[in-house]
């Protein structure tokens, strides 16, 4: 999928990565073409918000659970105890305490987690808020969803 910029003196292409545009229809995001004024701010915007969509991806894919958190959230500690309790180590990324962690939960909004942290991933794949993980674990489906991962061996 390629930008092109014909309002530019430079000839000016941007190709999205084929890993990233999966990524985003996984989340539900059809976003092609993006509409927008083709000006050299907006490309260095949209290259700031694929540069944090592909380190989210890359982050939600370390391990079978991974959850954005914030250190001071209340939420996000009962969604890692819960966790913990099963005795699942999932990847914990305090967005506090992390370099642009402030944009991680920018982007994390725009995938509709509202609010935005905590953030489950299982399995790679976006689960979704405190509600959603309790929904699932109210509803039995959390276990299994946590062994189809590989993030339960029990």
């Amino acid at each position: 999928m390629h930008i092109t910029c014909q309002n530019l003196k430079l000839p000016l292409s941007f190709t999205f990565p084929q890993r990233l545009i999966s990524v985003f229809k996984t989340f539900g995001i059809n976003c092609f073409p993006i509409p927008f004024e083709t000006t050299i701010l907006n490309l260095w915007f949209l290259h700031i918000y694929i540069y944090i969509m592909d380190r989210v991806t890359q982050m939600a894919s370390e391990r079978p659970v991974v959850i954005f958190s914030r250190s001071s959230c209340c939420m996000c500690h009962t969604i890692k105890t819960l966790f913990s309790d099963f005795g699942v180590h999932p990847n914990v990324h305090e967005l506090d305490e992390i370099p642009r962690g402030n944009d991680i939960e920018q982007a994390l909004s725009r995938l509709g987690c509202s609010p935005s942290v905590p953030v489950v991933f299982i399995g790679g794949e976006l689960v979704g808020g405190a509600n959603e993980v309790m929904s699932l674990h109210l509803n039995r489906s959390l276990i299994p969803m946590l062994r189809r991962a590989g993030a339960l061996w029990v």
